[in-house]
């Protein structure tokens, strides 16, 4: 029993203890009482959390870890190894704490010690299995932003699937399958060989540089943007094509215009360390984590950071557009969660948010009755209000009972098209009258919503699936003024996401700036839990 013990290769030598017990409990005749004993240990352990008690009490207290079977030793081998291959995932090893764990299996002498290991060999493995799987924090404690509900499975299906699976299988299954995620982590053991170098060197002093300028600083650009990847190695030391095209392509891969002038924008991304890289990095593996993206199906996708809404088809992008977010103000900021698209609507009318009634649009009523003559006053009815029946002085933010319509037209604060994904927070992708703000590098002007540059376009991709000609269709509907309203026969899934560091098929990993904190956020948590940016192994 000793030789199989150890063959679990857990790196701990049970000479005695638990080993001689499996020896006791396997030979003939061993007494009910230990069976009894160990059950009742089992029961009591695992009564303090509901998952456990429930995967016990239907498994009948039997064991799953602690037996003599070399079934069991294959758990607990996998188990262990699982945990020590956990900072691959951006999870850090000490949260499941495997040196108590051994010790407490070391420790065992009675039916009731191997009950109370039993059941802490679960806790770690529900502990490991949900980070794995849906990630280790819980997204809306870290920012109100964020709405994302997290599939998470129940804990007595986990250790259910886990006893009837091979153990090695299970633990691969469990982290997100998707493309992505295996890109993010290919960029993190990328990024852990930097920092183990030292990382991309010196940081330019300069405030901006820029085409014909020459000396020491253009020199330390251009080392940095070597280290980076973004030129070959030269004794140049003048600003000269090649590093104007090197700044072009850092400037795309990190969302700056891309100018090829290396301006104070530019200069304070190129200067952020590989730290600062890698914390970006394990966010987004962490956000991964809380997404499930079906790739096979169509669905749309707003990182928020990005300034961009696309459509995705099987995993290829088949079409992009620019978009406008909310602003930072943090009323306005564009929230994160997942829907169904359902309709769109063409010759919107536009009713007025309350939060904006209120806090913009009832103070100016009360100013001048006539001003925002282009909004109708509508009751509960949804009837017009001539103004000169309305006191809007009487009114405060907390009473007033009216709503504020902008009839369909081309002037029209939605524009001529809004795409609806019904949801608690009134956020929906639209067109805009305001088209000049797409040309920005920064696009984050909106009170929440999501504006699209090139929303007619848009339209015609996403009737494509039950138009045999969709421009003329949309086209016609337009044209005629009404306010329509056109279903889609197949809802799309719209996921707003929020991604300061995202990949591509092909090509470098992208990054952006922390527009509205969240991440750094999202970081002091996953600090608080025991993430490091650990250097890389081996």
């Amino acid at each position: 029993m000793t030789t199989l013990w150890r063959q679990s290769r857990v790196g701990v030598h049970l000479a005695g203890g638990l080993a001689i017990l499996f020896a006791c409990l396997v030979v003939a005749g061993a007494a009910r009482s230990e069976v009894t004993a160990f059950k009742q240990a089992v029961a009591e352990a695992a009564a303090r959390d509901d998952a456990l008690a429930e995967f016990y009490r239907n498994n009948d207290y039997r064991p799953i870890w602690t037996s003599a079977s070399a079934q069991d030793a294959e758990r607990r081998k996998a188990l262990f190894a699982a945990i020590d291959t956990a900072p691959i995932h951006g999870l850090p090893s000490e949260r499941y704490d495997p040196g108590s764990l051994k010790e407490q299996l070391a420790q065992v002498r009675s039916p009731r010690d191997r009950g109370l290991a039993e059941v802490e060999m679960s806790r770690r493995l529900l502990r490991l299995a949900r980070d794995m799987e849906t990630g280790m924090l819980v997204p809306a404690r870290i920012d109100n932003g964020i709405k994302r509900k997290v599939p998470v499975r129940k804990g007595a299906e986990y250790l259910a699937d886990f006893a009837q699976s091979d153990p090695a299988d299970f633990f691969r299954t469990l982290p997100p399958e998707s493309h992505e995620y295996a890109r993010l982590m290919k960029e993190k053991l990328r990024l852990e060989r930097v920092a183990a170098r030292g990382g991309w060197g010196g940081t330019v002093t300069a405030r901006s540089l820029e085409p014909g300028d020459a000396g020491e600083q253009v020199v330390v650009l251009r080392d940095r943007l070597t280290a980076m990847g973004y030129l070959r190695r030269s004794m140049s030391q003048s600003y000269d094509a090649r590093v104007q095209r090197a700044v072009q392509q850092f400037q795309t891969d990190h969302g700056l215009t891309p100018d090829g002038v290396a301006g104070a924008g530019t200069m304070a991304e190129i200067n952020r360390g590989v730290d600062e890289r890698l914390k970006s990095i394990h966010v987004a593996m962490e956000r991964e984590r809380w997404v499930n993206i079906d790739p096979r199906n169509r669905y749309i996708l707003v990182n928020i950071t990005d300034f961009t809404a696309r459509i995705v088809d099987n995993g290829s992008v088949t079409f992009e557009t620019r978009s406008v977010i909310g602003s930072t103000r943090s009323d306005k900021q564009t929230p994160e969660f997942s829907q169904d698209m359902t309709y769109l609507e063409i010759n919107p009318d536009w009713t007025v948010p309350r939060g904006i009634l209120r806090r913009d649009y009832l103070p100016k009523l009360q100013n001048n009755p006539n001003a925002l003559g282009h909004l109708q006053v509508v009751d509960s009815r949804g009837r017009v209000v001539p103004r000169g029946q309305v006191n809007f002085a009487r009114y405060s933010a907390g009473n007033f009972p009216f709503n504020l319509r902008q009839p369909p037209s081309r002037n029209n604060a939605l524009g001529t098209v809004k795409f609806m994904f019904p949801n608690p927070y009134a956020i929906y992708l639209h067109d805009t009258p305001e088209k000049h703000l797409f040309s920005r590098e920064t696009r984050a002007y909106s009170s929440g919503c999501v504006r699209l540059n090139d929303p007619y376009d848009f339209a015609y991709e996403l009737l494509s699936r039950q138009e045999a000609d969709p421009e003329p269709f949309f086209q016609r509907i337009l044209n005629s003024g009404r306010q329509t309203r056109v279903n889609l026969e197949t809802p799309v899934p719209v996921h707003l996401i929020y991604r300061t560091a995202f990949t591509r098929a092909k090509g470098n990993t992208q990054y952006r700036r922390d527009i509205y904190g969240r991440d750094a956020a999202i970081w002091d948590a996953l600090s608080r839990a025991g993430v490091t940016l650990q250097p890389v192994q081996g």
